[in-house]
């Protein structure tokens, strides 16, 4: 499977991962670890790019991660998608067009469940499951929720992004640049 043709989502965690990702195929992509002051700007670069950027709204510093923060993302910076952990924020996402991932660290039987009743309740467009090196889990979360489902943290290797992939993963969001690197003609 893939994302819209990518097997790797760039999860950018500084400017310097961003300047790099502006040179490779990628079209998608992901910031996490973002200043307030910096979405406009970042955002704004990044479409003139053609690149179309998820906004991990509960990683903003300067910025709360509920429903008020999602609707001013989604009104005046205007991202390709949404990612957080919080119902209300994947709901105003959804609300203002914007492509909502409701994030779910599954750490238990307890959370898969949890995060389940959630992803009902929210109707995400997509799921990103944490850690992404659970291929059982992952193909769980997909058959139950038919969604398509990103593979994300402790994903190191290739094979470990293969695993994930023919689990049921559309993609994996990683900040890893080696695999940026080792994916990227294949996309």
């Amino acid at each position: 499977m893939s994302f819209h043709g990518q097997k790797i989502i760039p999860a950018i965690r500084s400017m310097k991962d961003f300047e790099k990702m502006l040179d490779t195929p990628y079209t998608y992509g992901v910031f996490l670890d973002m200043h307030i002051g910096m979405l406009k700007s970042v955002f704004g670069h990044a479409k003139q790019h053609g690149k179309k950027m998820f906004c991990h709204v509960d990683l903003i510093q300067g910025l709360s991660n509920d429903e008020a923060a999602a609707e001013y993302i989604c009104q005046e910076i205007k991202p390709y998608g949404l990612i957080s952990t919080k119902g209300s924020v994947i709901m105003k996402a959804r609300q203002k067009g914007v492509y909502a991932t409701q994030r779910a660290f599954i750490i238990d039987t307890h959370a898969l469940e949890r995060s389940i009743k959630l992803i009902e309740k929210t109707n995400p467009h997509y799921i990103e499951v944490l850690p992404g090196v659970i291929p059982k889990i992952i193909k769980e979360i997909h058959e139950r929720t038919g969604k398509p489902i990103f593979a994300g943290g402790l994903i190191d290797h290739a094979e470990e992004v293969e695993e994930a992939l023919q689990a049921g993963a559309s993609a994996i969001t990683t900040s890893n640049l080696d695999l940026w690197n080792k994916y990227r003609d294949w996309n």
